[in-house]
């Protein structure tokens, strides 16, 4: 079964939305990716899902690098315009900067990062699987920094920005679990 973009099955994933900066035979570019994921500790590895044929799938393959900036819960408009074309036709970086978005050059790689974002990482490619219609790239990060920023959620093809803290079980129901889970450990 498919799961197609703006199906009301794929709309309730929440996900953070990803601001993918990259340089190769596009030159500097920016995408919005809503698949941008954690996935190790230890290496620091972060994992982006990007469509075949993108401007910012060219870039990596060349250069092995990407940034990884999660867009802040204030740069909603940053997000769209860098979802909105692809960097083969537009030079979105160009298009973000005549609108007063702000860029800085990454200390250990040759790509831009977006400033204001909540974190900033720059990755260095790890390895590569082709995953459905996307590419999955997953970066070993080599340097990260976060603001106090909240970053964008995205869900239901909206942006969202935290609302209300919902609170874990207080201490004595947790205490009442564990106790549940030891009966039942397995022997």
């Amino acid at each position: 079964m498919d799961m197609p973009w703006g199906s009301a099955e794929s709309g309730k994933f929440v996900t953070n939305v990803g601001l993918i900066t990259s340089n190769g035979p596009y030159g500097h570019n920016v995408m919005s990716a809503e698949w941008t994921h954690h996935v190790s500790y230890s290496p620091g590895l972060v994992m982006v899902n990007v469509g075949f044929d993108k401007a910012t799938e060219a870039n990596i393959k060349k250069s092995a690098v990407f940034g990884v900036n999660l867009a802040a819960f204030d740069q909603n408009i940053i997000a769209s315009i860098s979802g909105g074309s692809t960097g083969k036709e537009i030079d979105k970086i160009a298009v973000l900067k005549e609108l007063g978005v702000e860029f800085y050059k990454a200390k250990k790689i040759n790509v831009l990062m977006v400033k204001g974002a909540a974190l900033n990482a720059e990755c260095k490619l790890f390895q590569a699987i082709k995953l459905g219609d996307h590419h999955a790239f997953i970066g070993e990060v080599l340097t990260a920094s976060a603001t106090d920023k909240q970053p964008i959620a995205y869900s239901d093809g909206k942006y969202w920005k935290f609302g209300e803290h919902v609170m874990k079980p207080p201490p004595e129901e947790l205490e009442r679990i564990r106790e549940i889970v030891e009966k039942h450990r397995k022997k």
